[in-house]
């Protein structure tokens, strides 16, 4: 009998750190393809978000979260002092271009972000870059050719990622000033 036990966990306990193993390293991955599908199909609650473009939260969703529709994805009380902007950069066809208008000190970040791994590999916002207006090329890897004069070259080592923009809001009475500094925020072909 005891010898019984015994093997039955000699099999049963490598079959669990196997099991284990599995959705460790691939659970982030199949729900990271949902969370793509539901960007890029459904978007927010107002329809798709095509790859290259940037995505910003209604002013009335963040002024009043709990009036968000049901099918949206947005997230209540996450940054209750931040607008958001989001969207899935595609870089196959080319390098995309990012235009960050002056914030005038004001606190804003772009973060390029590799949900797969989990993984942040590149920063544009008030504590990289300063908040002066700019312009970056965002290319993948292999691309061959210069950045067009004044535009800083951001690669990236892989071709898709998602792109995650934040700008500080002070109050409500600054949620406008915030909102419309946020939608200058910008993707764009190389070639416009």
């Amino acid at each position: 009998m005891e010898q019984t036990r015994l093997e039955h966990l000699l099999i049963f306990v490598p079959c669990m750190i196997a099991v284990w193993f599995v959705v460790i390293r691939f659970l982030p991955r199949m729900l990271l393809s949902v969370y793509k599908k539901a960007i890029l199909v459904k978007g927010f609650g107002d329809g798709p978000i095509p790859f290259n473009t940037l995505y910003m939260q209604p002013e009335s969703i963040f002024e009043n979260p709990l009036q968000a529709s049901g099918s949206s994805l947005s997230t209540t009380g996450v940054n209750r002092d931040t607008l958001i902007t989001i969207g899935w950069l595609d870089l196959r066809n080319g390098p995309q271009r990012l235009h960050v208008p002056d914030m005038d000190g004001r606190y804003y970040s772009v973060q390029f972000t590799d949900p797969t791994k989990n993984t942040v590999f590149a920063y544009i916002g008030k504590r990289t870059t300063g908040t002066q207006a700019g312009d970056y090329l965002i290319t993948g890897p292999g691309w061959k050719g210069a950045p067009p004069q004044g535009v800083e070259q951001i690669v990236l080592p892989r071709t898709s990622f998602l792109i995650i923009g934040r700008v500080l809001v002070y109050g409500e009475s600054d949620l406008s000033a915030a909102y419309a500094l946020a939608k200058q925020i910008g993707l764009s072909p190389l070639a416009q």
